[in-house]
């Protein structure tokens, strides 16, 4: 039998990944064995509007099986939302009704998975409980495709996606260089990335296999003659080139160059694809007939081709994450710490969510290439582990076998709230 305020709360954030069901599943199966210390695990339906709309859903519905499945399931099993709550002072009402909610359902665990603004929504709550002197315990889970949390190695999500997209260029380019003599002579593959290059690097792991690459990061401001130039010589040299940009890759001004003069729901501006624009620029200035196309979704869903380490290190954060809770820690973040490239080692660590909140960890400049173009020996070494092996999901039929949730509701106990 359970006490007061000893069921947890756990909820995804933002854009999903291949590995957050894998982050998911080391909560979940790391609180079942913890029964005298946690009750039930309720999750978030669609993250923290779950938890304002009090929609939870109880995963002690859940078979075992069903939860060891979510490791090798992508997307976000319970949902996701791309919804920032605003500051304490803004909108108090918010933070009080997750309190109101906690309360109502015996919560004293709080488990946040999710990237920066997630992390700071985490530790607003931590502030809050302890102004209120409830009994809260707020851990963030970290994930971000982007690769751009602080005191952090590295983050979950971000290794499957590099491993995508390493992968995608190459054998995209060996596709361009088939045709290159009659046909296409440009490739150009936008990946996700607004502010941080992370992903766009990994593109330029296909130079390592020959390919001439061309990538366009967003910590370098864009420069049209000089990109052309490029462009243009490794064509005549090679009969064709690749480029990677990331959607973030801006104009010295600071405009993007896909921007649309419109905003998204975190207030960013929202972006129309870099690709065609650079495309279109190179047709124009070089007549090469070209190709191009945008990852998307694509790269962030593609669980077939997940990176070992990636899942593992998903998994092992989402475990320490309820160790932290049961040691007494609150207002933390478990992270990696990388000890060694070769063999790769790293540690887990924690992390005060005070100095992750609301911070943005770019591409160091020595990781770019002088002419920057390209990734350094440095960005190889610390990208290469985050790729390293694979831990394919079961198939049948020659389809892989994910796992469906009863995603069964707790019952209210509140009135309903106008979410603003």
């Amino acid at each position: 039998m359970t006490t007061l305020f000893t069921n947890a709360f756990y909820a995804q954030s933002g854009g999903v990944t291949s590995v957050i069901n894998a982050s998911a599943c080391g909560v979940i199966q790391t609180a079942r064995k913890h029964p005298d210390r946690i009750g039930k695990v309720y999750a978030g339906r669609n993250g923290i509007l779950g938890a304002l709309a009090e929609d939870l859903i109880d995963t002690s519905l859940e078979s075992d099986e069903a939860i060891a499945a979510l490791r090798t399931t992508p997307a976000g099993a319970f949902g996701s939302c791309r919804y920032k709550l605003k500051s304490l002072e803004k909108n108090r009402r918010e933070y009080e009704r997750l309190i109101e909610v906690f309360k109502a359902h015996g919560i004293g665990y709080f488990f946040y998975n999710g990237g920066g603004d997630s992390a700071d929504t985490c530790f607003k709550m931590s502030q809050l409980s302890q102004s209120m002197s409830y009994p809260l315990q707020a851990i963030h889970v970290p994930k971000t495709i982007d690769n751009d949390l602080p005191l952090t190695d590295c983050c979950p999500g971000f290794g499957s996606v590099a491993k995508y997209v390493a992968v995608s260029t190459l054998e995209a380019s060996f596709d361009v260089r088939s045709m290159a003599a009659s046909s296409t002579k440009v490739f150009v593959l936008e990946v996700m990335g607004r502010h941080a290059g992370w992903i766009a690097a990994a593109g330029a792991l296909a130079a390592d296999h020959g390919i001439p690459v061309v990538v366009l990061f967003p910590e370098i401001e864009f420069d049209g003659p000089g990109f052309l130039a490029r462009v243009d010589a490794l064509v005549k040299h090679h009969g064709y080139c690749t480029v990677v940009v990331s959607e973030g890759c801006h104009h010295p001004d600071g405009t993007f160059l896909a921007e649309q003069g419109t905003k998204d729901a975190f207030g960013h501006a929202q972006l129309g694809g870099a690709a065609p624009v650079v495309a279109q620029m190179v047709k124009q200035a070089l007549d090469y007939k070209f190709h191009w196309a945008v990852a998307d979704y694509l790269q962030r869903s593609a669980r077939h081709i997940a990176s070992a380490t990636d899942v593992r290190q998903a998994y092992e954060l989402g475990q320490r994450a309820v160790e932290l809770a049961l040691e007494g820690q609150n207002a933390v973040m478990p992270c990696i710490e990388r000890t060694a490239d070769e063999p790769y080692a790293y540690r887990i660590g924690t992390a005060p969510l005070e100095e992750v909140a609301n911070t943005e960890k770019m591409m160091p400049r020595e990781f770019i290439s002088p002419d920057g173009y390209g990734i350094t020996d440095a960005c190889r070494r610390y990208l290469l582990p985050l790729i390293e092996g694979e831990d394919y999901p079961a198939y049948r039929n020659g389809m892989p076998v994910y796992a469906t949730l009863r995603l069964g509701a707790v019952e209210k106990k509140l009135a309903p709230f106008e979410i603003a």
